[in-house]
């Protein structure tokens, strides 16, 4: 990499070099004519270009900031015992100690430099002299997963972090820590000059944008010429900074190894199963953590695999490093929703959390009602004819609009309103009106049960009825989007946040958990949600949550796991026998109508 900058730094001085040696060849009196004059000038118009785009090329890698990655920062009087666990394994080690530690929402661990002049101000990270060596390089920051800190025990965290400690010697070392940064300059200018770049400097304006291109295929040339060099220096990092912790807890290594996998399975299922339905609705779940925890035990009860797992759960967890875990956990948790769905970097009206002893009755009732509400509104469209975006519900779901949203008219006589948001599904209807309410408009087409569903689906045109129900999720979702925008617009600056500062606070997710949902498979979620519904409305069900599963529909206290077959023959072949034995043996009454959110 360093022979890449000065490959490059010689390149922009070459022709200076050669204007000034045919000058002074000119001022001696060894050459002259017209060649030479014009020889002279063309050298001294190529080097000044030259050294204009070094110039450029190197105020833009200078200045552009390397990204940072989103983190919740763990100040030392908040952990003193884990910043302890971390000194001695330096100690052991015989390297540096990192300069601070952060939490990130992911299974991963590893060290972050963040001495760049523009994350400074932002991170709240302790860096002192004390921290540094001789040479003056700084030491990373040490950026810890959060489920791990949570499942696995204070021994286990401590082998897992040795070698990533032990990287702590190569990363203040001047050559390795300045090939680094040449390399994250690179990457950084890369991103500045490409179309929309939002991190560009002031002096480069929209009238430079053409030679701002120029510097980005610049830079991004230098970077393919240091693509080799710095993977085989990172090699060579890692490997000598396992080998150096080979002498720190080598069979516990070996056991946190094992850990980790098990960790990656659980926290997926958690996000994907648990939290993803709460973040479509404008919630978050407050504890992820303690989440990954339940859901890593069930795992390791259900797993032949992972049997003897929970046996170790008896052992102190590391989470006790922590003085505050439930603070820390509520941070981490909010930070993981904003990466992995997008959102508001503060909770508010349209992003508030939820607790998991909160979670069935506001995530996993609410949600089911406001599908059965969708559902129902696309069965009161006219046949091929779907709403403009925008349009106010008709017919039956007219009083039941979208949940956020504000009802187009005041509700039919003898309607029940729609719950309001944060009081979730199960609010109590007015006395003697029944909880489950069809519209007293005669223009309805029909009351909100599922016999209507059920009848509707026996006479075929699932596909017509598929396409218009993903037409209306696309609006809703369009519309909560906006609900969204407008509530990240107000929330200010996050740099006082739970992150490390704007520029690590996306406004997008980083990560997709999950391709949208379409089609058919679409229709299914929605007349399951139907007949969950209809369930707790007439069979005394009650809505659960399983913690690798997600939404969970109990009757009896158990768990119904054998509903999605009989609701795959309605829609995929019309075919409600199985469905109406499936309702018949639990109980569920067909005419009864059905309260939406």
């Amino acid at each position: 990499m360093l022979r890449v900058r000065s490959a490059a730094l010689a390149l922009a001085l070459s022709p200076a070099a050669v204007a000034v040696v045919l000058l002074g060849a000119v001022a001696t009196g060894h050459t002259g004519g017209a060649v030479w004059h014009v020889l002279r000038w063309a050298a001294v118009l190529v080097a000044v270009l030259a050294l204009l785009a070094g110039a450029a090329v190197a105020a833009v890698v200078t200045r552009a900031r390397p990204a940072v990655s989103p983190t919740v920062p763990v100040p030392e009087e908040s952990a003193p015992e884990l910043y302890r666990l971390v000194r001695d394994l330096a100690g052991r080690l015989d390297v540096p100690v990192p300069s601070a530690i952060a939490l990130t929402p992911d299974c991963d661990s590893w060290l972050e430099d963040r001495s760049h002049p523009g994350h400074t101000g932002g991170t709240g990270l302790p860096r002192t002299a004390a921290r540094r060596r001789a040479a003056g390089e700084p030491a990373p920051v040490l950026v810890i997963g959060s489920p791990f800190i949570w499942w696995m025990r204070v021994a286990e965290l401590r082998a897992l972090l040795a070698p990533v400690v032990a990287g702590t010697g190569p990363a203040t070392d001047p050559d390795i820590a300045a090939a680094r940064r040449f390399v994250r300059g690179l990457d950084a200018a890369v991103a500045v000059c490409a179309p929309g770049g939002l991190d560009a400097p002031a002096a480069l304006t929209v009238p430079l944008r053409p030679a701002l291109a120029l510097v980005g295929r610049l830079a991004r040339l230098m970077l393919r010429g240091c693509r080799t060099h710095i993977a085989e220096m990172e090699r060579a990092v890692a490997a000598a900074a396992s080998e150096n912790a080979q002498t720190v807890d080598y069979g516990l290594r070996i056991v946190a190894q094992e850990q980790v996998g098990l960790a990656y399975a659980g926290w997926d299922r958690l996000l994907t199963r648990v939290a993803l339905p709460a973040w479509r609705m404008g919630r978050w779940p407050s504890r992820l953590d303690v989440g990954v925890v339940c859901a890593l035990t069930e795992l390791s009860r259900r797993d032949r695999l992972a049997e003897g797992f929970e046996t170790r759960l008896g052992e102190r967890p590391a989470c006790d490093l922590l003085e505050s875990p439930g603070a820390v956990d509520e941070a981490t948790s909010l930070l993981a929703a904003r990466l992995f769905h997008g959102g508001p970097a503060r909770p508010g009206p349209a992003w508030a959390p939820v607790s998991w002893e909160a979670y069935p009755r506001d995530v996993v009732d609410r949600g089911w009602r406001t599908d059965a509400a969708r559902l129902h509104r696309v069965l009161d469209e006219p046949s091929g004819a779907a709403p403009e975006p925008g349009a106010p519900p008709t017919g039956a779901l007219a009083a039941y609009p979208p949940a956020g949203s504000a009802p187009a008219t005041s509700p039919p006589a003898g309607a029940v309103a729609a719950a309001p948001p944060g009081r979730g599904a199960l609010a109590a209807a007015p006395a003697g009106v029944p909880s489950a309410v069809a519209s007293a408009d005669p223009a309805a087409p029909g009351p909100v049960t599922l016999a209507r569903v059920l009848d509707r689906l026996a006479r075929g045109g699932s596909e017509e009825l598929a396409a218009r129900l993903t037409a209306c999720q696309q609006r809703d979702e369009l519309r909560r989007e906006e609900e969204l925008a407008a509530a990240t617009a107000g929330a200010g600056d996050p740099g006082d946040g739970a992150g490390v500062g704007p520029e690590a606070e996306p406004p997008t997710p980083v990560y997709q958990l999950l391709p949208p949902r379409g089609g058919r498979d679409l229709l299914a979620d929605h007349v399951t949600a139907m007949v969950c519904c209809a369930a707790v409305d007439t069979a005394g069900a009650v809505p659960g949550l399983d913690w690798l599963d997600g939404p969970a529909l109990l009757v009896g206290g158990v768990r119904r796991c054998d509903l999605a077959q009989p609701v795959q023959c309605l829609v995929e072949h019309g075919d409600p026998a199985p469905l109406r034995a499936w309702l018949a043996a639990v109980g569920v009454r067909l005419e009864q109508p059905v309260r939406l959110v």
